[in-house]
């Protein structure tokens, strides 16, 4: 598959993997890509994982048509990127290869190899030249790791992102839901947390001319663009994506998901925009954390549970704190037959969160909803409809 005239794609797609990075959920796959740049020196775009050595030089080889690649650049050190650096040193003897000096260490740490005499390290502004394609490089630290450095090709146009811009699935897969849905899951998942970082690297692209952006997983990029940066601007920024309402309950006997379909139900009457309704012990996790990060309002319902609350909405919470969960309206449901003690140990856990509106009308349900319960999520409701 051609990038360009030059650029063609050489990574590989795993169909086998269940887990990614051994807690996602991937049923469409995943891709490991790898771009190689033909001129008068010729750059290999980083390597794939482990799994897939022989199918990735056998596409380095069919698309050098006998010729010799001159580097090969590593942009991120995770090992589904970089596991085949060894082999491909070691099949091109003349080789070079180009890194950060933070990435140098960490290829040490997992290859016992410095490449002391085949080496070049690049840092922020520094160019490499091919022939017509000039590379200039563009650190990335804590995207999503502190090596990480992305490539500018200014003859074609072409930001190489790293793990920017990628999403879940293989290639060679269609995903009915498109880039968004797995590209959203995948962001929030792995950078979420680095916003701030992921905001100063999409300053430095505001400055060059992209037409084509090429990540280490998902689909080339090569119409609306915009869409793509805006996108990944509100997602670093902890903007809202969509209005609307995220409801994400745990009930052991019915009562509280009662309370949750029943307040959606309320908020559809009142013309809300859109409402979700997600039950965690049966839903992805990182599937209700997307949606969380995604709507402007978050109600939580959840059970007292061991003087607690839930473990699963215990676990949920966590997700969202280590990811910078801030800039959004949060709704509390608790219930609890003697002694209700949900809604105050899940205010306790969000002190945490930053620039977080915790609605003043909390839901309190003894057992079941009874007419003081429905009253209670009436209000919640109306507090809800403010915002739109």
């Amino acid at each position: 598959m051609k990038v360009s005239n030059d650029i063609i794609y050489v990574g590989v797609n795993d169909h086998e993997i269940d887990l990614f990075e051994g807690q996602y959920e991937v049923p469409l796959g995943m891709a490991y890509n790898s771009y190689l740049i033909k001129d008068e020196k010729i750059a290999v775009m980083d390597s794939v994982d482990a799994k897939f050595t022989d199918e990735w030089l056998a596409n380095i080889d069919s698309a050098l048509e006998g010729d010799k690649p001159s580097f090969l650049i590593v942009q991120h050190m995770e090992p589904d990127h970089s596991a085949n650096i060894k082999a491909f040193m070691d099949k091109y003897s003349d080789a070079t290869v180009v890194a950060s000096d933070k990435a140098f260490k960490m290829i040490k740490n997992f290859y016992g190899e410095d490449y002391e005499d085949r080496r070049l390290v690049v840092g922020e502004g520094d160019t490499l030249s091919l022939g017509k394609h000039e590379l200039s490089f563009i650190t990335a630290p804590m995207v999503h790791w502190p090596e990480v450095i992305m490539t500018y090709d200014k003859a074609d146009k072409v930001l190489f992102s790293a793990d920017a811009f990628g999403k879940f699935g293989a290639n060679d897969v269609v995903d009915p839901e498109g880039w968004a849905c797995e590209a959203r899951r995948y962001y929030f998942g792995i950078v979420g947390k680095y916003g701030m970082q992921v905001q100063n690297v999409l300053k430095k692209a505001a400055n060059l001319d992209i037409e084509t952006i090429c990540s280490l997983h998902g689909p080339i990029i090569n119409d609306n663009l915009d869409y793509y940066l805006e996108t990944y601007n509100t997602w670093s920024s902890y903007g809202v994506e969509t209005q609307g309402v995220c409801i994400v309950y745990t009930s052991v006997y019915g009562h509280t998901k009662e309370a949750a379909f029943e307040l959606e139900k309320l908020l559809k009457d009142k013309g809300c925009p859109r409402v979700v309704v997600v039950d965690l012990a049966r839903e992805d996790m990182f599937e209700t954390v997307e949606d969380a990060f995604r709507h402007d309002t978050l109600i939580l319902a959840t059970t007292t549970y061991n003087a607690d609350i839930f473990p699963f909405m215990k676990t949920f919470i966590y997700h969202l704190l280590e990811r910078g969960f801030k800039k959004r309206n949060i709704g509390l449901i608790e219930n609890g037959s003697w002694a209700p003690a949900a809604a105050r140990v899940m205010k306790k856990l969000l002190e945490e969160a930053k620039e977080i509106n915790m609605l003043e009308n909390t839901v309190t349900i003894t057992s079941a909803l009874n007419e003081d319960s429905r009253a209670q999520l009436e209000k919640l409701a109306d507090e809800i409809m403010k915002n739109y």
